[in-house]
């Protein structure tokens, strides 16, 4: 028997123990004071009453707080499922390539210099540059600005877009700060083929001074990852 089913006991028979007491003493009395039970004049044994049930239920308190409670556990022979992995920690990286006064970059004047530059249109629409030969293994994609982010290419040539949002995801295929490096080369070589404004994740004008602040949030944040 456990202590849990102990103490349940103890405090039932507790119970019990009070209101026999309080039976046994409570019989009615006469006027002279003399018991009347089964010895009276009358020969008729009365019930035994109670004079206040509060009474009772003050002492079963009172025995029920003498005794502590731990809560009751079942014990489940049965396996416990898995907890679910926790997901892996990310951190996504953007850049912004922009047409110069508000104005738009042609369609195809955008396809082909992603494309002179290795880019490769591919899953959701957009364009990626990958490892080697895993189309897969993607360092870091370009989308358009323009919702839903993707390109046309049947009719790229009647589409226009005042830029194109570059990003990488980490932990990706490659080293952070590596994929980030490229993904600035090729955002550069957008830019100046294009003519367009490079800018950080916020549409401010990326300074050499943020670029190195990004570059080290990459590195800190791979560190973070591996020692955790």
């Amino acid at each position: 028997m456990g202590m849990d089913d102990l103490r349940w006991l103890l405090l039932i028979a507790g119970i019990i123990v009070i209101v026999g007491v309080y039976v046994s003493g409570r019989w009615r009395r006469d006027d002279s004071g003399e018991d009347t039970d089964g010895d009276s004049s009358t020969g008729e044994r009365l019930a035994p009453i109670l004079d206040n049930d509060d009474e009772i239920a003050d002492d079963v308190v009172e025995l029920s707080d003498d005794i502590e409670f731990e809560p009751m556990y079942v014990e489940d022979d049965s396996a416990a499922p898995a907890e679910p992995a926790e997901p892996e920690p990310q951190k996504i990286v953007t850049l912004r390539v922009v047409a110069r006064d508000r104005g738009f970059f042609k369609g195809d004047d955008l396809i082909l210099s992603m494309r002179g530059i290795g880019l490769r249109h591919g899953k959701f629409g957009i364009f990626h540059r990958v490892d080697g030969d895993d189309d897969d293994a993607t360092i870091f994609s370009a989308a358009s600005l323009v919702e839903p982010g993707s390109f046309d290419l049947a009719n790229i040539r009647d589409q226009q877009t005042p830029g194109i949002s570059l990003f990488l995801v980490l932990p990706g295929p490659v080293e952070g700060a590596k994929a980030f490096d490229m993904m600035m080369e090729a955002a550069r070589m957008i830019a100046q083929s294009l003519h367009g404004e490079l800018l950080d994740e916020s549409g401010s004008t990326l300074s050499i001074q943020r670029e190195r602040y990004m570059r080290e949030e990459i590195i800190q944040f791979e560190h973070s990852v591996r020692v955790a």
